[in-house]
């Protein structure tokens, strides 16, 4: 079996299990490793620094870049993804209070 249709059958795959499930988006293709990003000058003292993540995006992923954020009330946990049984599934980042 060729890469390429290889490649094409994950993608099917992923697409197939982000549709097909209510409420759940799962996707089969593992997500690369994070990307290490250089933080621009924090632009004030309630800054915290929100991390890049891969986002799946039309079947493939895409690299979104960390920003600064308003401090908000509590902690500020990451969004990662997290492997379930029926693939990977994106847990958003959230102020914990």
């Amino acid at each position: 079996m060729s890469i390429h249709l290889l490649r094409r059958l994950l993608i099917a795959l992923s697409v197939v299990a982000f549709f097909g499930c209510a409420g759940t988006a799962y996707v089969v293709v593992d997500p690369p490793a994070a990307k290490e990003e250089v933080q621009p000058a924090r632009p004030g003292p309630r800054a915290v620094w929100i991390p890049g993540h891969w986002k799946w995006h039309k079947g493939q992923y895409v690299w979104v870049g960390g920003h600064w954020a308003k401090k908000a009330k509590g902690a500020w946990v990451a969004g990662h993804w997290d492997k379930r049984p029926r693939g990977w599934v994106w847990v958003p980042g959230h102020w914990r209070k």
